[in-house]
C-alpha cells in the first residue's frame, strides 16, 4: 500500500492548504480526496505536488508492505 500520510505534514510545514492546492494550484478537489485515502493516483499529480512543495516523491508517499 501506498501513504501519502507525509504529503499533509510537508504541506502544514511550508504553509500550503488544501484550499491554496485547489485555488491557487488547480488541483482538483477529488485528488486531495484519493489522496487523503490513499488511494491511487497518476504519476502526473505526485509530479505536481512534488513541483508545488519543491520537493522529492520520497518526501509525500510512502510504501508499506501488505501482510
Amino acid at each position: 500500500m501506498i501513504t501519502y500520510e507525509n504529503l499533509w505534514k510537508i504541506m502544514k510545514e511550508k504553509g500550503i492548504s488544501q484550499y491554496a492546492l485547489i485555488k491557487t494550484y488547480n488541483i482538483s478537489p477529488a485528488q486531495i480526496t484519493r489522496l487523503k485515502r490513499n488511494e491511487s493516483v497518476s504519476t502526473h499529480t505526485l509530479e505536481m505536488f512534488c513541483k508545488i512543495l519543491d520537493c522529492d516523491i520520497g518526501d509525500i508517499a510512502k510504501y508499506i508492505p501488505n501482510d
